[in-house]
């Protein structure tokens, strides 16, 4: 009698072992150079970043003085476990350069062919030979003003828009006291005082901060801003009763000439629009304050035009104005706290899947703040402002 065997002769035979290929994980080797520009003193890693970099295995060389400007000094990165380089070329020549500030074409010179650039892009203030000397060099360069992740929200831009809104009315704050030569009026609800008067331009993050900080300080306060939908979302999200309006030059007009404060925080897609004409402005009271949050596109306000942070204010028909692009760097170590806490898991992400190229491929958040790789242009928007060629990043990560 025959047995019958379930099993093919095949099957018995030895089979080869199907393992799980594991990904390798890669060690970056990251920069981190001091900025040059005078009004900059962020840093885009916190030593307790840089400790939880190295931590992993990962390789940090710190310019000396990197910190300083946010008040961290150049032995904490060292106890981090960073290196402290004295020498500006040996930051730049890491595979990942970490910047806040665009480079600058001397700097792009010492960043080595085919390295990574991560920092801010800053369109507006560019020109065609910056993106010229990266194609050359043939470097990928993120923007991380551009990163969208998959909510929709631009998550450093949010961060430094939520400093930018508090900073607003800080900086009012200080303008206004005697002190400042102002109008020596506190910006809060004294008991038989009435309050401090505060117009809002705009309904976006900058809004919602800036709104929330002056109502903290007993401020009352009117936000104009054309989208019913973001004045719903504002109310929703203060939780507070207050005046919203759509933008009617009559009753804008009216606010602005009680108003004791007055905020711009409207962006448009290329230029802020101009709400508040010069009319508007010289019937303004004596020694009000406009904080122009908008001036980095142009400014919402006519009479706006860029301050530094060194000479941050002048006066227009009495009204004292701050013009200020960058506020965020004001506070430059909560700013550098809020940047380097976004950085910081995109940088253990990009060495968990192996190197930037996989991330890339499997992040679209990534692939949004990417507009160079490999020295050719990725971003639509720089390619239609410049003039250059470009091809879809989509096509050339599969």
């Amino acid at each position: 009698m025959s047995s019958f065997s379930p099993f093919s002769k095949e099957e018995l035979l030895p089979q080869a072992e199907m393992l799980e290929i594991k990904k390798q994980k890669g060690e970056l080797f990251i920069g981190l150079p001091k900025e040059t520009h005078p009004e900059e003193k962020r840093v885009c890693l916190t030593p307790d970043a840089v400790a939880a970099l190295t931590a992993h295995g990962h390789r940090i060389v710190v310019e000396s003085g990197a910190g300083e400007g946010s008040n961290y000094s150049d032995n904490e990165y060292s106890e981090a476990g960073a290196k402290i380089s004295y020498d500006t070329k040996e930051a730049f020549s890491c595979n990942i350069v970490l910047k806040v500030e665009p480079p600058t074409p001397e700097e792009i010179e010492m960043i080595n062919p085919q390295s990574i650039l991560i920092s801010a892009l800053q369109l507006k203030t560019q020109n065609k030979k910056y993106f010229e000397k990266l194609a050359k060099k043939r470097i990928t360069a993120v923007a991380f003003d551009y990163i969208k992740d998959e909510h929709g929200v631009f998550p450093i831009v949010k961060s430094l828009s939520e400093i930018a809104g508090t900073a607003s009315v800080l900086v009012a704050a200080e303008l206004m006291s005697s002190l400042n030569q102002g109008n020596g009026l506190l910006l809060g609800n004294i008991g038989g005082v009435p309050p401090t008067d505060v117009v809002i331009l705009g309904a976006g993050t900058v809004a919602e901060f800036a709104a929330r900080s002056a109502l903290g300080l007993g401020a009352r306060v009117k936000v104009f801003d054309n989208s019913i939908t973001k004045l719903r979302k504002l109310q929703h999200c203060l939780n507070s009763p207050i005046y919203t309006s759509t933008i009617q030059p009559k009753t804008l007009a009216k606010s602005l000439r009680r108003c004791d404060i007055a905020i711009g925080a409207i962006r448009g897609k290329n230029r802020s629009p101009i709400i508040v004409n010069e009319v508007m402005i010289e019937n303004m009271k004596e020694g009000a304050i406009i904080v122009d949050v908008s001036i980095d596109r142009g400014g919402c306000f006519e009479t706006s035009k860029v301050t530094t942070h060194s000479n941050p204010t002048f006066l227009k028909h009495g009204v004292v104005h701050y013009c200020v692009p960058n506020i965020p760097a004001r506070y430059a170590r909560t700013a550098s706290f809020s940047i380097s806490n976004i950085f910081t898991p995109y940088l253990l992400s990009i060495a968990e899947e192996g190197g930037f190229e996989n991330a890339a491929r499997f992040d679209k958040s990534l692939r949004n703040g990417m507009y160079f790789y490999h020295g050719i242009l990725t971003n639509k928007a720089v390619a239609d402002w410049f003039d250059l060629p470009f091809r879809d990043i989509n096509l050339l990560i599969l």
